[in-house]
């Protein structure tokens, strides 16, 4: 295999920040005037037409030309069961911040922190902050696979993460945080993403061979486990209709067709 290209850090940092300026946009956008369920729904089917058409398009065929069998399925493996515990992990996080908020609060109590303001969920915020961290590591991964890879599936990120600041920003509204904290808190949490690159980057630093055969391999299983487990679990919470089914193969044509061309 030939040996994983590095981008440069200054090239790194700014497709690093363009999914984080857009999950703050997309929290601001939220705090100001609250996207419908279906256009939400929407924007995670086309999310994940595009990582879908990334996978499909790009990181796949660059596994398979190899023919390193061994090689994929301890990337794959490692891969869903990273992912597999991560879930439990981020699971049992959010259930015990929903249990916290849950429980009535002692006589003459009162259900705010000494600052004054809502406790903050920290296990919601926890698993949004690993999440944001593997879309990072998964970044990191995408640009060692080719520069091409790295920007499609930074692209494909900025998307998805449009979705997750929307959606944190409106949690944090229904929870009793005023509008400017919680696109602060969103903010915070986006610079995950930028660490998580940053690990993935230095990790992968010329990488060749078996090593970023596995490498690939695991981003290639995360990224499915992200379509299927989370973007489309999350989509289907709207009653499917035509025209989002339509945004998933949109998203995956647009991208396939960019692939091309690029």
């Amino acid at each position: 295999m030939i040996p994983a290209a590095s981008p440069a850090w200054p090239t790194l940092l700014g497709f690093s920040l363009l999914p984080a300026v857009v999950m703050i946009a997309g929290a601001a956008l939220a705090v100001w005037r609250a996207p419908g369920p279906k256009l939400r729904s929407a924007i995670l089917h086309f999310a994940a037409g595009v990582i879908f058409s990334v996978v499909a398009v790009e990181l796949l065929p660059d596994i398979v030309q190899h023919h390193a069998p061994y090689e994929v399925a301890l990337g794959f493996g490692l891969g869903v069961a990273t992912m597999l515990g991560l879930r439990y992990f981020t699971q049992r996080l959010e259930k015990q911040s929903e249990t916290a908020l849950e429980m009535p609060a002692a006589p003459g109590a009162t259900p705010v922190s000494s600052a004054g303001t809502s406790p903050l969920p920290w296990g919601l915020l926890v698993a949004i902050g690993i999440d944001i961290l593997i879309d990072g590591l998964l970044l990191g991964i995408g640009f060692a696979a080719g520069a091409k890879e790295g920007t499609l599936l930074a692209i494909a990120l900025t998307i998805e993460l449009l979705s997750l600041g929307l959606a944190t920003a409106v949690e944090l509204r229904d929870g009793g945080h005023s509008k400017g904290r919680a696109v602060a808190i969103v903010a915070g949490t986006s610079l995950m993403l930028l660490v998580g690159a940053g690990i993935g980057t230095t990790v992968l630093r010329g990488a060749t061979g078996n090593l970023l055969e596995v490498v690939l391999s695991f981003g290639l299983a995360a990224l499915l486990f992200l379509v299927t487990e989370e973007l489309l679990t999350e989509a289907h919470e709207e009653a499917e209709t035509p025209l989002l089914t339509l945004a998933f193969f949109v998203g995956f044509l647009l991208f396939l067709l960019l692939g091309m061309v690029a």
